[in-house]
């Protein structure tokens, strides 16, 4: 071996390894806050793959080391981790319209969002505002919410009527797949103003439940040349939404022939009308809020709490549950994220 070649062979050493330290920084360039070192291209990712934990542990003890905020590269993805309150507060509310709007999504996502244009999914601009703007308007505002006191009686009607046949019929209750199922026909109800039979609230939840499933972040979300590979779980994806147009269009034209024929939309139909669409179960965090309440003692406090403010035979209003300290201490506490799959306004 020549000098030449020799020398060929350091500078090549020597340009690969800055390469490779040069991509393996995670943070500390670009003005981001310092990070993790992780691999060239992959970034951190496989380091959390391989890891085989939840995401949240992983961040947990990264911040124990690298502080409130730090950067992960994952694959062509760079994440920036906020775990500090004041931070979180000072980007999401003092800074607001500069985080506000949303990455890439992937061609799965996209498919379930329309092309971006639902309001868990546009980006941040005069599409999101009026989206947001008609859903506060239309179904959070608390005048809507004490009209629909009368979508609660019948939900809860219906719950206790299940809960008491299944006990009946087996001697135990499933409560949480019952409660579920209640909160979804009370959303349903809400979006549409219909009352629908349980078989269909069913069949919308089970749609919905795999939408969410197959929406969950992937390998491709993260490494977009991999998309090829991944071609089954587009087909899928596909598949998919063509089972969800065919459980929520026939819906969709009822309830248009209903208002076309002189129907109030914002009067309760009769039994026999169908919902036109429908929203995701129960979020997760609303599991957990339910769990919480799985405590015994917390159990024993809010029963103390209604029988003290409406007595053990009353129905309980909703004045009287914002009349619950305790409800409003951990209410708070349980960070609610709305979910929703479809909207129509």
């Amino acid at each position: 071996m020549d000098v030449n070649d020799v020398l060929l062979l350091a500078s090549a050493v020597v340009l690969g390894l800055v390469w490779w330290r040069r991509c393996s920084k995670t943070g500390g360039v670009d003005g981001l806050p310092p990070g993790p070192p992780g691999w060239p291209v992959v970034g951190n990712l496989f380091q959390v793959i391989l890891q085989r934990r939840p995401f949240m542990y992983v961040v947990r003890d990264l911040r124990e080391k690298y502080g409130p905020i730090f950067t992960m590269r994952m694959g062509q993805r760079t994440l920036v981790i906020v775990t500090d309150a004041d931070l979180i507060h000072d980007a999401l509310v003092k800074q607001g319209p500069m985080f506000a709007s949303r990455p890439a999504d992937s061609p799965i996502r996209l498919l379930f969002s329309v092309g971006k244009c639902t309001v868990n999914s546009a980006p941040y601009g005069p599409l999101w505002r009026a989206l947001r703007r008609n859903f506060v308007a239309e179904i959070v505002s608390p005048q809507r919410v004490k009209g629909f006191s009368w979508i609660r009686e019948w939900a809860m009607g219906n719950h206790l009527r299940r809960i008491r046949a299944e006990h009946a019929k087996t001697g135990a209750v499933r409560m949480m797949a019952t409660c579920r199922l209640t909160i979804c026909s009370i959303l349903i109800c809400i979006c549409f103003g219909a009352k629908i039979p349980d078989e269909l609230i069913v069949e919308i939840e089970e749609v919905l439940k795999d939408v969410m499933m197959i929406s969950l972040p992937k390998l491709p979300d993260f490494l977009p040349l991999l998309t090829p590979l991944f071609r089954r779980e587009l087909a899928e994806a596909k598949n998919l939404r063509r089972r969800q147009l065919n459980c929520l269009l026939p819906l969709v034209r009822a309830r248009r022939e209903f208002l076309r024929t002189g129907g109030n939309a914002c009067k309760a139909p009769g039994e026999g009308n169908r919902v036109i669409g429908g929203v995701e179960m129960m979020s997760p965090p609303g599991e957990a809020y339910v769990d919480s309440l799985f405590d015994p003692a917390a159990q024993e406090r809010v029963y103390d709490e209604v029988v003290a403010k409406a007595g053990k035979t009353a129905r309980i209003t909703e004045a009287d549950v914002e009349a619950l300290p305790y409800l409003q201490v951990i209410n708070p506490s349980i960070p609610i994220r709305a979910y929703s799959s479809l909207f129509i306004f």
